[in-house]
């Protein structure tokens, strides 16, 4: 955590509690109205913050904020259908994942110390993660199917050049098969769900309040 954040909390524990709400008012302000909920500053922040320490760059606070508005769509939708939480174990499954894609556990802990997140932060963004794509999954998948032509066309335009490009040996069409219709399988539940939140918005009331919140 920087050092001026632990100084303005160290701060803050002087004022007054008037003065205290005011600065915490500032802080903090509703970034958009959707229906009857709302989204605050602070989410907007907090996906930015994960978006770096999982990819290592974040979207604008403007790309953030309406993928926070169709993520709020996917849940209140979920939650409408009673859809399941994801397990502990699924949870601590991606976990794993997620610290592979680090150099070592020692990076993990020093981009997570770096952008202000504890594993409570990580692990509670990672069951919301799987909670949504869980049921954008179960709504979706049934209803794709995927013909031998596209899963030879994206073998001979994507697998065979990857690996041509790092100079190795492409895998056979069979060995890649499964990985190949599983990847075409999600691109076309992203494509569906764009579609479908697309439909869901029109008919949303959504105050994108961005512009009134500093920065």
């Amino acid at each position: 955590m920087p050092i001026w954040r632990i100084t303005i909390a160290a701060f803050l524990v002087l004022l007054p509690s008037s003065l205290e709400a005011q600065a915490q008012e500032v802080i903090d302000r509703i970034a958009a109205r959707v229906d009857t909920d709302i989204i605050l500053l602070s989410d907007v922040r907090e996906l930015s913050r994960y978006q770096q320490f999982v990819d290592g760059r974040s979207e604008t606070d403007a790309e953030i904020l309406d993928r926070l508005i169709d993520q709020w769509i996917v849940r209140a939708e979920a939650k409408a259908a009673l859809f399941p939480w994801p397990s502990d174990s699924e949870v601590q499954r991606s976990l794993e994942r997620l610290k592979r894609f680090f150099s070592s556990p020692e990076a993990f802990e020093g981009r997570k110390k770096q952008l202000g997140l504890s594993d409570e932060d990580v692990r509670r963004m990672l069951q919301s993660q799987l909670y949504l794509s869980n049921y954008l999954d179960s709504r979706f998948r049934a209803s794709i199917h995927i013909d031998e032509k596209a899963i030879q066309d994206f073998y001979q335009t994507r697998v065979v050049p990857r690996a041509e490009s790092r100079g190795q040996t492409p895998p056979t069409l069979d060995a890649a098969r499964d990985a190949i219709q599983e990847a075409l399988v999600q691109r076309s539940i992203d494509a569906q769900a764009e579609k479908w939140l697309k439909e869901v918005r029109a008919r949303l009331h959504v105050e994108n309040l961005a512009s009134e919140t500093p920065k």
